[in-house]
């Protein structure tokens, strides 16, 4: 299986998606009440708004990095944290969630098509990533704040999973 290329996309796509051994995004946004979405319990320096954006950035982020020529680098850590806790309305909320969804498919179609090549260099790349070095770091960035928001949850008595 390991030299099998088809089972190494179908795997990343897999942990992309957060299925495994983790809950996903999605499962963890799921049911989330706006009402809590701007608060941060317990002294934590995020809330689910905080979080959510900052999934949302760093996926978009990685996804531009690895498919533009003509990438620009944003600001670390200004640009991928919004200062505000609390969202500006709860379609902004859904509109974030909506972008999230659409840049993770979009990721997962990237590294199931055989026609990406997961292991050249990225062109552009300075620090000499690869495809499937930018969507393990998706993958790995987006289970860590997954696990945040679903720690927020259980402090905010909403996580009912």
């Amino acid at each position: 299986m390991a030299n099998d290329e088809g089972a190494v996309r179908a795997e990343l796509k897999k942990l992309l998606e957060g299925k495994g051994a983790h809950t996903g995004v999605f499962t963890a946004l799921d049911g989330f009440p706006f009402e809590d979405a701007g608060k941060r319990p317990h002294d934590l320096p995020y809330s689910a708004w905080q979080l959510l954006e900052h999934i949302r950035f760093t996926l978009s982020d990685l996804l531009d990095f690895s498919t533009n020529s003509h990438y620009q680098a944003h600001a670390w850590p200004d640009d991928y944290w919004v200062k505000d806790p609390q969202p500006p309305s709860e379609d902004a909320w859904k509109k974030s969630v909506s972008a999230l969804r659409a840049d993770l498919q979009a990721f997962e179609k990237l590294v199931s098509d055989p026609h990406s090549n997961l292991h050249d260099v990225i062109p552009w790349a300075d620090n000499k990533q690869t495809l499937f070095h930018e969507a393990l770091l998706a993958a790995d960035h987006t289970s860590y704040h997954t696990g945040e928001l679903i720690v927020l949850r259980r402090l905010l008595g909403s996580w009912k999973k």
